[in-house]
């Protein structure tokens, strides 16, 4: 089996949020840990879509990088990041 290493990435973009009443293009930034970029790309759609109703043609991402664990503001990834196992 092979095994990629997991990494955090930074992906920054605009979504329409609230498209049916009151339409807001917005700026986001998320951090997410993923093996690869299309990965952590994908990952960000479905996050979006799932929470706040958007749809993928209504997001917009403009920036994807990859990024050390001491850059990540969010403390839930980093947290994640700090794991050595996960036992289900």
């Amino acid at each position: 089996m092979n095994e990629g290493k997991v990494k955090i990435y930074m992906i920054k973009g605009n979504a329409l949020f609230n498209e049916s009443k009151f339409p807001t293009m917005q700026k986001f930034t998320k951090y997410v840990r993923a093996l690869n970029e299309k990965q952590a790309v994908e990952y960000v759609y479905s996050y979006l879509g799932s929470k706040n109703k958007i749809k993928r043609y209504n997001i917009k991402i403009q920036e994807v990088k990859e990024v050390k664990e001491d850059e990540v503001t969010d403390r839930r990834v980093k947290d994640i990041a700090k794991l050595n196992k996960i036992i289900l």
